[in-house]
């Protein structure tokens, strides 16, 4: 293996350069911790990395910085866990409890002391200082190993940072590509395909029924939209003529709103059921060629407002445009649910109490009469699902919409 040059401010090099790392280090580390401690600690190679802060977070260490020269230091840092298990090994138990915060002078000698042991092991290792220095702030690597004391079960990590400027590590470069980019274009990925949005009123939500077909305004019949993770494509597909609506013209006479609550318009989207698609065909999106989707037609649509799903339905295509004809109406049902759950234990705990027998002669029909929209609103209870419904209460009347 070629040693290459390497690009200071390229963090890729370091994937690159990782089985040099490993090859060179861990087995004289390993040695220094047996010939110390007399085996019993497992040591292997956890990251090779330039970022310090990451490794570091959440834990307390124990650090010995030893001099190289007049301007270089290496530094050997062990986490709290790595002391205690060094100290087990050196020790024993410690009866008062560890406290990294509170050595003894004899346990904080004994880790300087190994760490001091530790440099001589890899000092072979590293290249020898350049005479002139260019620069006081130096480039760093950071080694971290996992340090397992397999008596105790448990491990903890010792990080040695060295400035990389001592370092010459050979970088593995392959001779060509051990794979084609076909080779994953059949695999699938997890998608959301996002269909429109439109602007609809509180009270047409409040109206919105079973069969009703919402258009949405902001929809093309041969353009959808990928979303995945954070990446978001228009993209152009051929549309299934099946989904094709007979348009009437005759307008139905809707009723308006009559208060300023029920005027407020929100903005409602579409979109399918998470999907799964072909790397091939997201590949395709990603160029702007026309994605054949007529696997996914028979997922069903949520419709969504503020992220709280309204209800769900099937695709239909009325002129140019996508619509959803609704099949079920998510706060609706919920809300039937729980009546039906409650005439239930009412009918069982009145079933020997009734002076009318079994007749419904008696059946009091006013509800019918006077039924309104609201009752069927969900009454605030929570019930955990995994869509959040869609509750009126979460809007807030802004006042730009008065």
């Amino acid at each position: 293996m070629a040693a290459t040059n390497i690009n200071q401010d390229d963090y890729t090099y370091l994937y690159k350069t990782y089985n040099w790392f490993d090859t060179k280090f861990p087995g004289d580390v390993q040695g220094a911790f047996d010939n110390f401690f007399v085996d019993g600690l497992k040591v292997s190679l956890l990251s090779v990395s330039k970022n310090i802060n990451i490794l570091m977070a959440k834990e307390s260490y124990f650090v010995t910085k030893i001099m190289i020269d007049k301007f270089r230091d290496i530094y050997f840092r062990a986490a709290e866990s790595t002391v205690d298990a060094i100290l087990y090994r050196a020790l024993g138990r410690c009866q008062r409890g560890f406290n990294i915060n509170k050595l003894s002078d004899l346990e904080a000698k004994i880790i300087t002391t190994f760490n001091d042991s530790l440099f001589n092991k890899i000092r072979p290792i590293l290249s020898p200082p350049p005479p002139t220095v260019k620069r006081i702030n130096f480039d760093i690597i950071h080694l971290t190993f996992l340090v397992k004391n397999e008596e105790m079960d448990r491990c903890g990590k010792f990080i040695i940072t060295i400035p990389e400027e001592l370092l010459a590590p050979e970088a593995i470069e392959s001779a060509e590509d051990k794979f084609s980019e076909m080779d994953f274009m059949a695999n699938t990925v997890k998608v959301n395909i996002e269909i429109g949005t439109t602007k609809f009123s509180v009270f047409d939500l409040k109206a919105l029924d079973i069969d009703d077909i919402v258009v949405f305004e902001n929809s093309k019949k041969d353009t959808l939209k990928v979303i995945y993770k954070d990446y978001e494509k228009d993209f152009k597909i051929e549309p299934n003529l099946s989904l094709v609506l007979p348009v009437d013209d005759e307008e139905e006479e809707k009723m308006g709103a009559d208060n300023l609550w029920d005027s407020i318009e929100v903005e409602m989207s579409a979109q399918f059921d998470t999907v799964k698609i072909t790397l091939g065909d997201l590949k395709k999106i990603e160029t702007g060629q026309v994605v054949d989707i007529t696997p996914i037609y028979d997922n069903k649509i949520t419709l969504s407002v503020e992220d709280k799903k309204i209800a769900t339905g099937s695709l239909v295509i009325v002129n140019d445009k996508y619509g959803v004809k609704i099949e079920e109406i998510a706060a609706k049902s919920k809300t039937q649910a729980l009546t039906q759950s409650q005439e239930s234990e009412y009918d069982e705990s009145d079933e020997d109490f009734s002076p009318l027998g079994d007749s419904g002669d008696f059946a009091d029909s006013s509800n019918d009469e006077n039924e309104s929209p609201l009752d069927d609103m969900p009454t605030g209870d929570n019930d955990n699902g995994d869509d959040e419904e869609f509750d009126y209460s979460d809007f807030e009347l802004e006042d730009e919409d008065i």
